[in-house]
């Protein structure tokens, strides 16, 4: 399993992104087949963030659909249900939101006595200090643009996100450590190119690929 998270640049494709809700089973054969190795899991409350387009028994149905890995990204005001169910589910990685958790490092610790990678996800303005005295306990940090909003209309990149990726990989490399750093939003080919120097996973989206032909689209990045 190491190989598949350390083999930058990865793509994740994102399934709320590129798979047709209706469809689901056939939209992630198609990933499969363009050669995607993992898949993206959007767990959103309709709280934290403005959309909630997946249920855990979906993920939980899907789960034994594929045999991708899961890279899960948690959304939710209260992650505890969320966290248990999807660790019962069957993930291989799953990332939550220090703006949310009162104890991150216990967190890191739960997952991490399941055999589960464990990540923790950043907001735009939120800053790298957080992780100071839990990075290395961390498998993986996601940073990403205003979480929820990707479909909204004129929703960019941030201006520091450049920035950012760059001193949390200097941190990362200073340390040491093995820490994957995920992009999430607006993931752009041009930023892959310009990023992948940083950044080891980068979640593809509407930006970079096409929902009407998802197989052509992986194939393609």
């Amino acid at each position: 399993m190491k190989d598949i998270w350390h083999s930058s640049p990865v793509i994740s494709p994102s399934l709320i992104s590129l798979c047709d809700l209706c469809s689901i089973e056939r939209s992630v054969k198609e990933l499969e087949a363009g050669g995607a190795k993992m898949l993206h899991i959007d767990m959103l409350d309709g709280y934290f963030s403005p959309s909630m387009p997946l249920g855990l028994d979906t993920v939980r149905r899907l789960r034994q659909l594929t045999e991708l890995p899961f890279d899960v990204h948690l959304m939710v005001r209260e992650p505890d249900f969320f966290i248990g169910e999807l660790l019962d589910i069957g993930v291989q990685q799953l990332t939550f939101h220090a703006e949310t958790e009162s104890h991150i490092d216990n967190r890191l610790n739960q997952i991490h006595r399941f055999g589960v990678r464990s990540g923790v996800a950043l907001k735009p303005s939120t800053p790298l200090c957080v992780l100071d005295y839990v990075l290395e306990k961390c498998d993986n940090v996601l940073l990403l643009i205003n979480p929820g909003y990707a479909s909204f209309p004129g929703e960019k990149q941030v201006c520091y996100g450049r920035r950012k990726v760059e001193e949390l990989s200097g941190v990362i490399r200073s340390r040491g450590l093995d820490t994957t750093i995920t992009l999430d939003g607006r993931v752009s080919r041009e930023n892959i190119r310009e990023l992948s120097e940083y950044a080891d996973i980068f979640v593809a989206g509407s930006t970079c690929a096409d929902r009407s032909r998802p197989k052509e689209s992986i194939s393609e990045l």
